[in-house]
């Protein structure tokens, strides 16, 4: 939408993963050279772990683009919500192998001809596991089982985990070591500070043709990583939001006042609902129960005896007033 009224070619803050949009700040530049490295070693397990949005998706896409399409063949796998069992099915239907009705013995069977036909073609097979965190231990054995998979002289699978910070304690767990043996590279990819943030905007405009038409000043890019701690995903759900208020209110510079008020409409719309504790606290915040609250000890007591005092004026004279009635006269509850 705001596309051709800023003389954009397309959307520079999609959400979707796009290694058209790579940029290589120190932490990402990092990350390449360990999935490079782990590339030329054609064997075992790489770990990228980061913060959701910080770029894993992206990271890994870049790399593939990179490669000699023509001499790998690599699938992804997203749900990984599954038991052990279902893993490998997942790992048959990513790379087109039959799995329905099949056995745990006929998928492994089947996946391991796969590979092997593979290897004769000269092709290297590569599985990529995305939200590595969601896996059970025994679905991260399974995976790791599929290593065993080697000709004389090579593997015949490389897997590559990402996931969240938490995916780290699962393999820190007991009964992880094997897997942990055969983890040959490794990296934790962090956010973007300031400078980076700003670059990083300017990168994805520059990739669409951008012609510094709109403006952001320092206090905007100040305002737009304060909100996203540098996380890119945050960035682009900002920078989408911001632009798109840019073209309604023909806005042609944005500076923090422009930020914050977007980032107070988005904190609006998902504003989380007045816990009950709160209800509750509101209820109760009276000027009677303030009153009662701030009472020592002592004010209590005298209140409570000059409570006591006025019920039994009360009683004695409703006593007074209604006529006398033998208690025996009631019937007795129990008949």
């Amino acid at each position: 939408m705001y596309e051709s009224y800023y003389g954009l070619s397309a959307k520079p803050f999609q959400l979707k993963p796009d290694p058209r949009f790579f940029f290589g700040s120190k932490g990402h530049k990092r990350a390449m050279a360990y999935l490079e490295y782990g590339i030329s070693q054609g064997e075992g397990f790489i770990v990228i772990t980061g913060e959701i949005g910080a770029g894993k998706t992206t990271l890994m896409r870049n790399l593939f683009c990179e490669l000699e399409s023509e001499n790998i063949l690599a699938a992804q796998i997203v749900n990984t919500h599954v038991g052990s069992d279902d893993i490998l099915r997942l790992v048959a239907a990513a790379f087109g192998i039959e799995y329905e009705n099949a056995s745990k013995a006929a998928l492994l069977t089947r996946l391991e001809q796969f590979l092997k036909q593979c290897d004769k073609q000269g092709k290297r097979v590569l599985l990529v596991v995305d939200e590595a965190q969601n896996l059970t231990p025994r679905a991260v054995e399974e995976l790791r089982m599929l290593s065993n998979f080697q000709t004389d002289d090579k593997s015949l699978l490389q897997t590559f985990l990402l996931g969240q910070p938490e995916f780290r304690r699962t393999l820190l767990s007991e009964g992880m070591q094997q897997l942990l043996q055969r983890v040959i590279a490794s990296y934790h990819l962090g956010p973007l500070d300031l400078t980076e943030t700003q670059s990083y905007i300017e990168h994805r405009l520059h990739t669409v043709g951008w012609k510094n038409d709109p403006t952001l000043n320092a206090d905007a890019f100040a305002a737009i990583f304060e909100y996203s701690s540098g996380i890119p995903r945050k960035i682009n759900s900002l920078c989408d939001r911001l632009f798109l208020m840019g073209y309604l209110e023909e806005f042609h510079a944005f500076g923090d006042t422009e930020v914050k008020q977007v980032i107070a409409d988005i904190r609006q719309e998902f504003e989380l609902p007045v816990k009950d504790s709160e209800v509750l606290n509101k209820e109760c915040n009276t000027p009677e129960l303030r009153e009662l609250t701030s009472m020592s000890l002592e004010n209590v007591d005298d209140r409570l005896g000059k409570m006591e005092r006025s019920i039994i004026s009360v009683i004695d004279a409703l006593k007074k007033m209604l006529p006398t009635t033998n208690i025996n006269s009631f019937p007795d509850k129990d008949t």
